[in-house]
């Protein structure tokens, strides 16, 4: 397919409304706002569960303190990371799904993907290294509903193309300690796979 067609894809995800209503019925009652980073030419896809308050109200992705610490652990810079000839983003949900009465992070709709996952992948052909981060992502990707921790370790059964992460989250900090390997192991492999896709 050509790059028009792609760019209407886009253009069509942008505009989409198809969660209004139940948006509307969180403890944040905001509209959707799809946040849409894409381009064909990609090599490095980033895969995640969903755009947070702050990614909902600049529009760019990972544009929080998960971001800081994810663009760590590749090895690359904040220019490098939002570089549309290079980088994609394709969160489970392309919109922030709002907060529930305790102030929690709803999990990202599944009506999103099912939507719009197959026909974003179709239009990224040159992809050489999909990045699947969080439980949420990791069950749609890779089809498992394994506990993240135990796909997370299991990393090497998905290499050369697929690196399974846990969310960058601040929230997580406890567990990146529990599981220092993560660090001592899965990082600098997922810094050398960058490098090599992007080179």
């Amino acid at each position: 397919m050509s790059d028009r067609t792609a760019a209407d894809l886009f253009d069509d995800i942008r505009a989409c409304r198809i969660c209004a209503a139940r948006f509307a019925a969180t403890r944040t009652a905001h509209a959707p706002r799809p946040v849409v980073w894409l381009r064909p030419s990609a090599r490095v896809l980033i895969a995640g569960q969903a755009p947070g308050a702050r990614v909902h109200a600049s529009g760019r992705p990972f544009d929080d303190r998960s971001g800081d610490r994810l663009r760590d652990w590749m090895g690359v810079t904040r220019a490098e990371f939002y570089d549309l000839r290079h980088m994609a983003f394709l969160p489970t949900a392309f919109c922030f799904p709002g907060y529930d009465a305790k102030g929690s992070d709803l999990p990202p709709p599944a009506i999103c993907a099912q939507t719009w996952h197959r026909s974003v992948l179709d239009q990224l052909p040159d992809l050489r290294l999909r990045l699947i981060i969080g439980a949420h992502a990791q069950r749609f990707h890779l089809g498992t509903r394994a506990p993240m921790t135990q796909v997370v370790a299991g990393w090497r059964n998905h290499l050369p193309g697929v690196i399974p992460l846990p969310h960058p989250s601040w929230r997580n900090t406890a567990w990146l300690k529990r599981n220092p390997w993560f660090e001592t192991e899965v990082i600098p492999a997922l810094r050398t796979r960058v490098q090599e896709a992007l080179a």
